[in-house]
């Protein structure tokens, strides 16, 4: 009995180890398969790939989010995204996970486009569907049709979501971090990805890949910290992220909220705009 206690013990001190202050946010896949085998409590599936990934098998319940097609109409009326999300079946309250492939970034986009329409439990899949495979989840290759239920009041939440004159305006009084979510070579300039390249001034680079370890699962909680520490992120702190245009922008913003942050934007329309903008400022480092 003790080497059994002692090893429920070590467990125990293991998981209590390594939380993430918002861990509710993500979801590991062994505890969606066993989520989807019991009798209560099934959330809503989401597969935001591609269709034809979609088709070649996705998990099983599993509904297809036209993520591209709901990108493009950011920022849309609140009456529109609560149209989108009764659609899919989805009220404010309807439990859901989202998943990618082995890429976050589809993921990450969806989580965030459905947080920002308004569906308050959003759990995204962390490793995404190779993860789901590996634990061995099955797949099929049906599609499933969404049930769409009564249109519910708009619970769009403006507050996630930045626009270029909220950018300029702390480019000035610096109240936020602006986070760069791309790659070294698009923050210095050296990638041509505009009229002007170059980043934000001020703007603190963090590439979403820092944030995932090998196996693409995001770093645990510990490692986490120190790399937002090392980028001196307060995460106390308001904070803006961007990319080119908002999938790698959401890597970053639901790892900040993973780790505690309670005000995070996305400049949606990140360098795609800003780079091609005649009122923007564009900073590169000195050589």
């Amino acid at each position: 009995m003790s080497i059994t206690l002692l090893s429920f013990t070590a467990i125990t001190l293991t998981i209590a180890a390594d939380p993430y202050p918002n861990a509710k946010i993500l979801i590991e896949a062994d505890a969606l398969v066993a989520q989807l085998k019991s009798d209560t409590g099934k959330p809503t599936i989401l597969d935001p790939r591609d269709e034809k990934l979609y088709t070649a098998g996705h998990i099983p319940g599993a509904i297809r989010l036209p993520t591209a097609e709901w990108g493009k109409a950011v920022p849309d009326t609140p009456e529109a995204w609560a149209k989108r999300l009764a659609a899919i079946g989805v009220r404010a309250e309807t439990p859901v996970v989202v998943y990618g492939g082995a890429d976050v970034r589809d993921a990450a986009r969806a989580w965030w486009l459905l947080k920002y329409a308004g569906a308050d439990n959003v759990r995204l899949l962390n490793g995404g569907y190779p993860a789901w495979e590996k634990a061995g989840g099955g797949s099929e290759t049906k599609a499933n049709l969404a049930r769409p239920v009564e249109l519910g009041k708009p619970t769009v939440k403006p507050e996630r979501l930045a626009e270029k004159s909220d950018v300029l305006n702390l480019v000035k009084d610096k109240s936020a971090h602006i986070i760069d979510a791309r790659s070294e070579d698009e923050y210095c300039g050296t990638s041509n990805s505009a009229k002007r390249n170059g980043h934000i001034p001020g703007a603190t680079p963090l590439e979403w890949t820092e944030l995932l370890g090998k196996d693409k699962k995001f770093k645990s909680a510990p490692e986490l910290q120190k790399l937002l520490a090392e980028k001196k992120i307060d995460l106390d702190k308001p904070a803006v992220t961007y990319c080119q245009s908002g999938g790698r922008a959401a890597v970053v913003s639901f790892g900040l909220e993973l780790m505690g942050a309670k005000n995070v934007r996305n400049y949606y329309k990140s360098w795609a705009e800003w780079g091609n903008a005649e009122d923007t400022p564009v900073e590169v480092p000195k050589k």
